[in-house]
This record gives structure tokens, sequence and C-alpha cells, in this order.
């Protein structure tokens, strides 16, 4: 995701030539091609977060179109204040970018662990919140991220990540829509983000289990797309949203917030992802996955174990 990012922005770049990126000591390796190509709209802030964040509403509010990178935690929990006061309070055209989404920089400890950051962003007035789940939702959702009005907050991958989509599944793509998977008859598990990889291989085995389950991607988490998820209320009497992320206030409190405002809803909802707790483990991204469940396998088993009544 994070090529697929830096060349959408170099591409934004040549088209607009008030945009600003800014990070914070880190991605050298991948924003090479942007810093080469624009050495004058290109600032290294140093490790120093709060201020990078008070600088770019700053430009901002001067007529800039200001991407502020970095990873994890950084760009987000460690200026919350910042983002809140200066950015979104005065509709500042801010991007920030949070590179290593979930588990990621899984091998680094929790300090580097993005699994509250959806939580944090997504509460603030006038933020929208996307989530991509590969490079070709990434590159559908990067011009909306670039060029709409306001602060805007992208969560990515590092790099590597399954493609699981085709261009035309996301072509014309708006801020706000989900992008349908499969269909199912029994369930659906709703995703934001590179968790979908899971759901996927979770659906395969489901499917070899005697289980018909759909799946959608949420590319985008706020404003998220109620719509689709009234349809999918009253398709079937399960609907499973999953993250890697806690549960409390992310992804799978955004559906359960919209699903509690329709009034002839009967699906129930199940959350699956970081429960109320920090992760005191350390291993990568797959190692951690799997241990909290949250690979294909884990859920599998825990879908099934609904659909079956036995959770």
């Amino acid at each position: 995701m994070r090529e697929t990012f830096t060349r959408c922005l170099q591409e934004e770049a040549r088209r607009n030539p008030n945009l600003v990126l800014i990070t914070g000591d880190l991605g050298f390796g991948v924003l090479f091609p942007y810093m080469k190509e624009f050495p004058d709209r290109f600032i290294n802030a140093g490790i120093s977060e709060q201020a990078m964040m008070s600088m770019a509403a700053g430009m901002a509010l001067e007529g800039k179109t200001v991407v502020v990178y970095s990873i994890g935690n950084f760009p987000t929990l460690r200026c919350l204040e910042q983002i809140r006061n200066c950015c979104a309070y005065h509709e500042a055209n801010v991007k920030i970018v949070c590179v290593g989404a979930g588990f990621v920089y899984g091998t680094l400890g929790m300090t580097h662990h993005a699994t509250e950051d959806m939580s944090a962003l997504r509460l603030l007035p006038g933020v929208t919140v996307y989530a991509p789940a590969d490079r070709v939702e990434t590159e559908a959702v990067m011009a909306r991220f670039l060029t709409e009005p306001g602060v805007a907050y992208l969560r990515i991958g590092r790099g590597g990540e399954p493609v699981l989509r085709e261009p035309t599944d996301v072509a014309g793509y708006k801020t706000g829509k989900a992008v349908p998977f499969a269909d199912g008859t029994e369930a659906y598990i709703l995703t934001a983000g590179g968790i979908l990889a899971s759901a996927v291989g979770a659906r395969r085995l489901l499917a070899e289990r005697g289980h018909s389950v759909g799946v959608v991607s949420f590319p985008t988490v706020k404003p998220i797309d109620e719509a689709l998820i009234r349809e999918l209320c009253a398709r079937v009497p399960v609907i499973f949203t999953l993250e890697e992320h806690t549960i409390v206030g992310g992804f799978g409190g955004a559906v359960c917030e919209t699903v509690c405002g329709f009034p002839e809803n009967r699906a129930r909802v199940v959350r699956l992802g970081m429960n109320d707790m920090y992760s005191s483990i350390v291993g990568s991204q797959a190692y951690l996955e799997a241990y909290y469940g949250l690979d294909d396998a884990g859920v599998a088993d825990r879908v099934q174990a609904v659909l079956e009544g036995r959770a």
C-alpha cells in the first residue's frame, strides 16, 4: 500500500502546486521518489509529532494541502490534541497518513501497535477516516483523500499485502461507500483495512464446512455506508465486524451505532477484533493475528460457533 500511496501522492503533487508532504523523520525509502521530484515541498519535521501537526495546520490555513506521514500511533495518538484543536476545529486541509495499521509493526511491541487509532480519529467531528484493504482500494480512495476538503485520515499497511480487488470493483469510488466482495445467505463479515484477507480466507474455510457467508470491505469507516448496512441487516440474521483494532469505538462500534438507528432491525452484530486490552505479546503481524484469533482459521472458528449456536 505504501508504494501506491507514494505514487498517487506524486501524481496529485504534479496537479496541485500547493501540496506539501511532512514526515516525522521516517519513511525516506518509500518517500524518496516524492522527495527527489518535489524537494521544496517536502519537510522533515524530526521526531516532534505534536509540532509537526501544528505546523501542518498553520500551512493548511494559509492555503496549502498538507499531508502528514508517520507510522503506527505516532501521527494519531501522540498528537491527538493538535489534530483536534489545530486541524479539525479549524477544518484545515490536513491529510494524516498512518503506515503500519494494526500489528504491522508487531515485533516492536505495543508502543507501535496501531490498535486504537480508528476509535480516536473517528470520534473527532469533521474527520473522514479511510481504511483501504489493499493497493487497489488504496488507489481508489487516494483521489478523495487528497482532494476533498477538511481533515482526513488514511490507515494503510506497510507493503506486501495480498491484492484482493480488481480495479473494476472500485471504479468511480466515492467516500462513504462500502465495496462488496462476495455474497452469502447465513451471515456477512464486514471489514475495514487489510484484515479483509482474513475474512476472505475464513469465508473459504466456512464454505468447506457448509456455511454461506458473505464479505464486504469498508474502505471508508467515517462516514460509513449506512444504506448497505441496513440492506445486509434485512438480508441475514447475523452481521460480523472484523478489524485489526480494538472493538471499543472502532469499526465494529461504528457498525453497531449505525444498526441501533434501524428500528426495524433484527440482525445480531458480533464484533471480532482486539478486546478491551493491550497486546503484551511481541511477534510478526501474522503471528499476532493468529494469537488473537484474527487469522483465517480463527475468524472461521468464531463465525462457525455463532452460526451453529455455540457462542
